[in-house]
C-alpha cells in the first residue's frame, strides 16, 4: 500500500460546522458530535459555560486549556485558528448531561505536513496539551473521546507536551490497557517546577546557595540606585489590561522581537493575549507581575490559574537593566508570592528543558512528553503514523542545530 492510498484528510465540511454552531448557539448540548463518523465539531462553535464547569471537576489542571484562554488562541492567534473539538458528553444520572471530557485538536497533516490519519491535541500556545477529563467519570470521557475520534476518520491521537505521569495520562492508559492497547511516549523531557507548599526563602536558600543569593542581593541594591524596587501584582481585569502593555512593551523591547516571536509584533497574538488575559483575570485565573525600579518597569510576566496550580507563561524584562538580572528578580519575588498564597500547591514553569533561568531556582521537575495514543488494536496505520512522526522529528532536530549555529556564527564579535 502506498502513502496515497492511506492518506485520509481530516477536515471541516462546511454544513457540518453551520449545523455545530446552530446547535451551540440554541443551548442545546451536542452530546453526540459526531455519532456516526465526521469531522468534529469548530471548536469556536463550543458552549463556554460547559467548559468552564468541565476544567472546575478536571482530574488535572490545564491554565492553557481553559475556555477564557483557548478560545481567544483559536480566534486570532498566529498558526492556532480553526481548531476542532473532540468532546465527550455524559447522561448518566444523577448527574443529567454534561461535558466531561475535551480536547482541542487539529489533522496531522496540519500539524507537521504529515498526510496520515491522525489527529493532534491543538497548540493553545502555552506548551501543555493535556486533555480536560472529568475527575468523576474519567475513563468514561476518555473513552468517547477516543470514540469521536475515530468516528472522526482518525486511527490516532497524538497528544503533545502532556504530563506524562499524571493523572489524565493514568486515566488514558488504563482505558488503553482494557483493548490490550498501551500509548507510545514519542519524546520525553523534564521541565522546571515549584512545590509552593514549601517556604520559598528556605526553598531559594537551598536551591540558589549563599554565594549566588548574595550576589542576587548585591544586584538588587545596584537596581535601587534607579529608584525604589518594588514587585506589584495586578488581578482586576482593569489593573491586568494595563499592566499586560507594560509586559508587551517589554516584552518587544528584547531578543524576542529580534527574532520576531514578541507578541506585540502580530497583531493576532496582541489580540488573543489581551482577550485571554482579561477574561480570565474576571475568573479569577489571571495575574500580571511586574518588578519596577522607581516608576521604571524593569520586568514583567503573565501568569495563569487553574485550580491549585499556577502556569509561568511569559517573562518580559527591559533590557537596559540586564546586568542586574531583572527576570531572575523578578521570578524571586514570583516565588515568594506563589508560596504564600494558600491556594497555590504548585506552580509548572512551562518552559523549555535546561531553561538557564528558572531550572535553578524552581529545583522541582515534571515530566512531560508527546503521547501517541493507538485508537484500535493492531493498527498497522499507527506504525505508518510513529514512522512519519520519527521522520519528522529528525528533521526538525536537524534543523534546530543548523539554527543555533548560524546564530552563534551571527552573534561572535568581528
Amino acid at each position: 500500500m502506498g502513502i496515497g492510498d492511506v492518506v485520509v484528510e481530516i477536515a471541516h465540511s462546511g454544513a457540518a460546522h453551520r449545523a455545530a454552531a446552530g446547535q451551540a448557539a440554541a443551548g442545546r448540548s451536542p452530546a453526540a458530535t459526531v455519532p456516526n463518523g465526521g469531522p468534529p465539531m469548530p471548536l469556536a462553535a463550543m458552549a463556554e459555560e460547559p467548559w468552564r464547569e468541565l476544567a472546575r471537576r478536571a482530574i488535572e489542571p490545564n491554565g492553557y486549556y481553559l475556555a477564557e484562554w483557548e478560545l481567544a488562541v483559536n480566534a486570532t492567534a498566529r498558526g492556532r485558528t480553526g481548531a476542532t473539538a473532540l468532546c465527550a458528553w455524559s447522561d448518566t444520572e444523577p448527574r443529567g448531561n454534561r461535558l466531561i471530557g475535551l480536547l482541542p485538536v487539529i489533522s496531522l497533516r496540519r500539524a507537521f505536513k504529515i498526510p496520515l490519519p491522525a489527529l493532534v491535541s491543538a497548540d493553545p500556545y502555552g506548551t501543555l496539551g493535556t486533555p480536560l477529563i472529568d475527575r468523576g467519570q474519567a475513563r468514561d470521557a476518555v473513552r468517547d473521546l477516543m470514540r469521536e475520534a475515530r468516528g472522526a476518520g482518525a486511527h490516532a491521537l497524538l497528544l503533545r507536551d502532556v504530563t506524562t505521569d499524571g493523572a489524565a495520562m493514568a486515566a488514558i492508559t488504563e482505558v488503553l490497557g482494557e483493548a490490550g492497547m498501551t500509548p507510545c511516549v514519542l519524546h520525553r523531557h523534564a521541565r522546571a517546577c515549584l512545590d509552593a507548599t514549601r517556604d520559598a526563602d528556605e526553598l531559594l536558600r537551598e536551591a540558589l546557595g549563599p554565594k549566588k543569593l548574595k550576589e542576587l542581593r548585591r544586584q538588587r541594591n545596584r537596581l535601587a540606585e534607579h529608584g525604589e524596587v518594588s514587585f506589584e501584582v495586578a488581578r482586576t481585569p482593569a489593573a491586568v489590561a494595563a499592566a499586560l502593555e507594560i509586559f508587551l512593551v517589554l516584552e518587544a523591547s528584547g531578543w524576542k522581537a529580534r527574532r520576531g516571536t514578541a507578541l506585540l509584533q502580530d497583531d493576532g497574538d496582541a489580540a488573543f493575549i489581551r482577550r485571554a488575559t482579561t477574561a480570565l483575570a474576571a475568573a479569577g485565573q489571571c495575574e500580571i507581575v511586574t518588578l519596577r525600579a522607581g516608576t521604571t518597569p524593569v520586568a514583567a510576566a503573565i501568569v495563569t490559574r487553574h485550580q491549585d496550580r499556577a502556569f509561568y507563561f511569559k517573562l518580559g524584562v527591559d533590557e537596559r537593566f540586564a546586568k542586574l538580572s531583572p527576570g531572575v528578580q523578578l521570578t524571586l519575588d514570583l516565588t515568594r508570592h506563589l508560596c504564600a498564597d494558600p491556594a497555590i500547591s504548585s506552580a509548572d514553569s512551562t518552559a523549555n528543558a535546561g531553561h538557564p533561568m528558572i531550572d535553578p531556582i524552581w529545583r522541582g521537575r515534571l515530566a512531560i512528553g508527546d503521547v501517541l495514543v493507538p485508537l484500535a488494536p493492531n493498527d498497522p496505520m499507527v506504525s505508518l503514523i510513529h514512522a512519519g512522526l520519527k521522520l519528522h522529528r529528525l528533521g526538525y532536530e536537524t534543523a534546530r542545530r543548523m539554527v543555533r549555529f548560524i546564530r552563534s556564527r551571527q552573534e561572535k564579535p568581528a
